[in-house]
C-alpha cells in the first residue's frame, strides 16, 4: 500500500544528522541534495567543497555547520579534507560526489566540446575531467565506501569508453565497484530521473557495494500538490481550446517565463501527459503520473520546458521543491531560473537517502557486526 506522500522539514532533517554514528564529505555539493539525502539516513556531513557561488550560497544558507570549501576540485588536497574533519586516512565513512555531466548527457553535442573550458552555471570551467579528481581525492582520502553519482548517458554511447576508464580509476584507488541506472520516481521522488549511480567499498573490507531496492510503488503530481484539483477548476476546460487563452490573465503569467506566443498555442493543443513534437522539451505534464525529469536549464526564460498540467505555465518554485524531493522550508536564493537551476542540478534527496540508507543497512550495520564480535571474542 503506498503511503501518503511527505517530506521532513529542514528541523527534521537536522535532528536525525548523525543518528546513524557514520560521516560523509561531499565534493560537487551543489545546494545540497545528497548531503540532505544522506542526513535524513543518519549520516554527519563533516565537509564539502562546491565551486560555483550561486549554489555555495544555498549550500551555506542550508548547512550553517559544514565546513564549505569553495575552491576548483583541482586545488583541493586530501590532507585538506583530513585536516578540516579531524580525521586520519582510512577514518572517513563516505565520500559522495557528483561531478558536473552536462558534457556527457544524451542532449547536446557530447564529446564534441571533450577538453574544452565552457560555461558552467554562472563560472567557467573544463567539466569532462572532473570525475578523475574526485578519484584523486579518493585514492587519497581511503574513506570505507563512495558514491559518485552520474547522468545515465556516461554508460551509453560515446561515452562508454570514458566510463570504463573510470571505472578502472576507481579500482586502481583500491575498491570494489558497480554501477547501476537507478531511477529516482521509484525510490520515492515525484519524477522521473534516470541516473547513473556508481557505489564502491574499499577492497580491505571484503563486501560488494549495497544498492537500493525499488519501492513497490510511484508517486504521481496528483499526490504530491494537494491543489492541483482546484487549480484546474480555476482555468476551466474551454479556457486553452484553440489557443484562446492569449490575451488572458494566465497568459501573463506564462510570458514571465517565456516570449514566445507560439509556446502558449502549441500548449494549448497538447492533452496532459504530451511532449509537443515542435518544441523541444516542451512537456505538459500528467497529473496522475510522476512529473518529467526537471533539467538545470528548464527555468530560463523563453526555454520550453515541463509545465503544470493545467495552467500554461512552469512550476512555482514551492511546487518544484515538492516535485524534486526537497523540503517546503529549504531555503532558494536569487532569481526563479537560478532557483529552478539549483534543483534542476540536485540529486533528489530521498533518492540519495534510499542510496545512503542502503549503505547504511548493509556494508555499516556488517562492519558493525564484526566489530562488536571481535571485542566480545577479545
Amino acid at each position: 500500500m503506498k503511503p501518503p506522500f511527505r517530506l521532513p522539514s529542514m528541523a527534521e532533517v537536522a535532528a536525525a544528522r548523525g543518528t546513524a554514528g557514520l560521516t560523509v564529505a561531499s565534493t560537487f555539493a551543489g545546494c545540497g541534495g545528497s548531503c540532505l539525502g544522506f542526513e535524513m539516513a543518519g549520516f554527519r556531513t563533516v565537509w564539502a567543497n562546491e565551486f560555483v557561488p550561486a549554489a555555495r550560497e544555498v549550500y551555506a544558507a542550508n548547512h550553517p555547520g559544514v565546513p564549505l570549501d569553495d575552491r576548483d576540485i583541482r586545488k583541493v588536497q586530501p590532507a585538506d579534507v583530513l585536516g578540516a574533519v579531524g580525521l586520519e586516512r582510512g577514518e572517513l565513512d563516505v565520500l559522495n560526489g557528483s561531478p558536473p555531466c552536462a558534457s556527457f548527457s544524451m542532449s547536446g553535442k557530447r564529446d564534441a566540446h571533450w577538453g574544452e573550458v565552457k560555461k558552467y552555471s554562472d563560472r567557467k570551467q573544463r567539466t569532462d575531467d572532473l570525475f578523475f579528481e574526485f578519484v584523486r581525492l579518493l585514492d587519497g582520502i581511503q574513506p570505507r565506501a563512495f558514491v559518485a553519482e552520474n547522468v545515465a548517458a556516461i554508460t551509453q554511447g560515446v561515452a562508454v569508453g570514458y566510463f570504463k576508464e573510470i571505472v578502472r580509476a576507481l579500482e586502481g584507488a583500491g575498491y570494489r565497484v558497480a554501477c547501476r541506472i537507478l531511477d529516482a520516481q521509484w525510490l520515492g521522488v515525484p519524477q522521473t530521473r534516470r541516473r547513473a549511480i556508481i557505489l564502491g567499498v574499499r577492497k580491505d573490507l571484503d563486501r560488494e557495494p549495497d544498492f537500493p531496492k525499488p519501492l513497490g510503488y510511484r508517486y504521481s503530481l496528483r499526490d504530491v500538490l494537494p491543489d492541483l484539483k482546484r487549480r484546474a477548476a480555476m482555468v476551466g476546460p474551454g479556457l486553452v481550446r484553440d489557443g484562446s487563452i492569449v490575451g488572458t490573465a494566465i497568459e501573463k503569467e506564462w510570458r514571465k517565463l517565456t516570449p514566445y506566443r507560439g509556446k502558449l498555442r502549441e500548449w494549448a493543443r497538447l492533452h496532459p501527459g504530451q511532449k509537443s513534437s515542435k518544441y523541444l522539451n516542451l512537456i505538459r505534464a500528467s497529473p496522475d503520473e510522476p512529473s518529467p525529469c526537471i533539467t538545470a536549464a528548464g527555468g530560463g526564460r523563453g526555454v520550453a520546458s515541463v509545465t503544470h498540467p493545467y495552467e500554461p505555465r512552469k512550476f512555482s518554485i514551492d511546487e518544484l521543491r515538492r516535485v524534486c524531493g526537497f523540503p517546503a522550508d529549504f531555503v532558494l536564493t536569487g532569481t526563479y531560473q537560478q532557483q529552478w537551476e539549483r534543483l534542476g542540478r540536485a540529486v533528489p534527496p530521498p533518492m540519495m537517502r534510499a542510496v545512503a540508507a542502503a549503505l547504511r543497512d548493509g556494508l555499516f550495520t556488517e562492519l558493525d557486526r564484526t566489530r562488536r564480535k571481535f571485542r566480545e571474542a577479545s
